[in-house]
């Protein structure tokens, strides 16, 4: 039987530009007058070496868009897609349907052990502020410093320096209202993550954080947060991307329980529903 969830897992304090935090949430969650969506171009690419098992090929769907609603991006979820800054895109591999989109039953969430760690070690300590997207020294000098050691540690490809204009294309200019999670610790900022704010869910889009903090399992910390803001805001769901078996750096994300996958015939169904050994 599912424990109720863990009850000191409350949303942390945090800071919310503009009058309150009703306002802003209806502010992220539907624009108004926003026109159906756009697209630009739409693209399959030809099978390619797999960033997620080094073993098989994958072909992505791409698609570019313009604005959107986000019950129109809430659509686009439930098939399976998911959004990088605005290219929209979704798995197309011909011999394999190992990547599995994944959500978290937000109300009925129980941490493991590992995880309550992970409470313990942040609450309290690390402060979160809720906004808009905005680009600064701060959050470039982050990413890149995170980039470099999942480049020496992960064997992530190199990239170049991390541009405002780079940055604000990624994370930014979105073609939907997105919220900026920045965390603090001793008021120095050590980790961002963007989260978009569907009718029915929080979907997480991306997370970095100080490399030299890891021992505070951040990454976790951050999923916490979502989860607990979630429950709050009364949604039902939160989206953490795919999950691939076999794939060792997606593999945390089953941890969060209890939790559904997409299936290919288009349905979710129930994936890992109680807590393993580490509970």
């Amino acid at each position: 039987m599912l424990q109720p969830r863990y009850q000191a897992l409350t949303p942390p304090p945090r800071q919310i530009p503009g009058n309150s935090w009703l306002a802003y949430n209806e502010k992220v969650a539907r624009r108004p007058n926003v026109p159906p969506m756009e697209s630009f171009f739409h693209y399959l690419a030809p099978p390619s070496a797999c960033g997620y098992l080094p073993d098989q090929l994958w072909s992505l769907e791409y698609e570019m868009v313009a604005g959107m609603e986000a019950r129109e991006y809430e659509e686009r979820l439930l098939a399976g897609w998911r959004r990088f800054g605005n290219i929209l895109f979704r798995p197309r591999c011909r011999a394999c349907r190992a990547c599995q989109s994944l959500r978290v039953l937000a109300e009925r969430f129980y941490p493991n052990r590992s995880q309550r760690r992970a409470f313990k070690a942040n609450a309290g300590q690390v402060k979160l502020s809720i906004g808009p997207p905005a680009v600064s020294g701060p959050k470039l000098l982050l990413y890149d410093r995170f980039h470099a050691f999942q480049t020496s540690r992960q064997g992530w490809p190199e990239h170049p320096a991390k541009d405002a204009a780079s940055y604000s294309h990624s994370f930014v200019d979105n073609p939907l209202a997105t919220e900026e999670w920045c965390y603090y610790l001793n008021n120095q900022l050590v980790g961002v993550g963007y989260v978009d704010h569907v009718p029915a869910g929080l979907s997480a889009i991306y997370f970095f954080y100080d490399p030299d903090l890891r021992d505070r399992s951040l990454g976790t910390w951050n999923i916490l947060c979502l989860l607990a803001e979630a429950a709050a805001r009364q949604l039902p769901y939160l989206y953490l991307g795919y999950y691939v078996a076999g794939c060792p750096s997606l593999a945390y994300k089953s941890c969060f329980v209890p939790n559904q996958v997409l299936t290919p015939d288009g349905s979710w169904r129930d994936f890992r529903m109680e807590r393993g050994i580490n509970g």
